[in-house]
């Protein structure tokens, strides 16, 4: 979980990937950014009751990601057999 500014700023950033079943949970925050990004990421966007807003797949290094009414987003590592389900 990113509970400082420090963390809630860098996120995954400049990591060069991440071990399977593991994620980063950033509460408060409705936007993300993947700039120094060194992999795509999938971004579970979530409401304050903890329900999915949103799923963005496969966002590329560079982008700015914004969902609307979002209180939390958990980031994880996309690509090849970490496909990510909800429901």
């Amino acid at each position: 979980m990113a509970g400082s500014f420090r963390a809630r700023l860098l996120g995954l950033a400049f990591l060069t990937g991440l071990p399977r079943n593991c994620g980063l949970l950033i509460p408060r925050c409705s936007a993300v950014h993947t700039f120094g990004m060194g992999f795509a990421l999938n971004l579970v966007f979530l409401d304050e009751h903890g329900e999915v807003l949103e799923v963005r797949s496969r966002v590329p290094p560079g982008r700015v990601v914004r969902v609307k009414g979002a209180r939390c987003v958990l980031e994880v590592q996309s690509g090849p057999g970490r496909a990510f389900e909800y429901g």
